[in-house]
């Protein structure tokens, strides 16, 4: 089983660069971890000349592009529904934590990014699934506020959130 936690906020707050710090903390912590990212975009993940994108173009449901480094598989849904979040974890190799941004809708713990300087409202406590507020300001809220620069911080606060209770999809 995975652990599921969505990192959210507000545009701007820092989700991806929170994100991206969090991964090598939490793999110096032994945890293997995915990212899902949402996006309401479409998805141009190469240039519309390549053969992946031809062969897409062409009417093929995945195609996946393989080299000595990495692999990708686009898969076109072709006005299917988008999967739900338990069909895209279940895509994905075993990971002992698998993070979110975006996902507000979920219900999911999540830690929620605020920066007063961004000038707008908590999300909590509207989201009863924000689990923490990460920011760089001072609150005083029902739920611990972790502060958002000291990620090896927050990274044993997530550790420690899973090792204490059994959640995942």
């Amino acid at each position: 089983m995975t652990h599921i936690l969505g990192i959210t906020g507000y545009s701007g707050s820092g989700k991806t660069t929170l994100i991206e710090a969090l991964l090598p903390e939490l793999a110096q912590l032994g945890w293997r971890v995915n990212v899902i990212k949402h996006s309401h975009h479409d998805l141009e993940l190469e240039p519309p000349r390549k053969d992946s994108a031809r062969f897409r173009s062409a009417g093929a449901g995945e195609v996946m592009v393989v080299s000595p480094f990495r692999y990708a598989i686009v898969h076109e849904l072709r006005g299917a529904a988008e999967p739900t979040l338990a069909e895209q974890i279940a895509r994905l190799a075993p990971a002992d934590l698998t993070l979110l941004e975006g996902f507000k809708s979920e219900e999911i713990p999540k830690i929620e990014i605020w920066r007063e300087a961004n000038g707008k409202p908590l999300l909590y406590p509207d989201h009863a699934s924000i689990v923490a507020i990460a920011t760089d300001s001072e609150l005083q809220q029902a739920i611990p506020h972790l502060d958002l620069n000291d990620v090896p911080a927050l990274a044993q606060f997530i550790y420690a959130f899973f090792a204490t209770e059994s959640r995942g999809i």
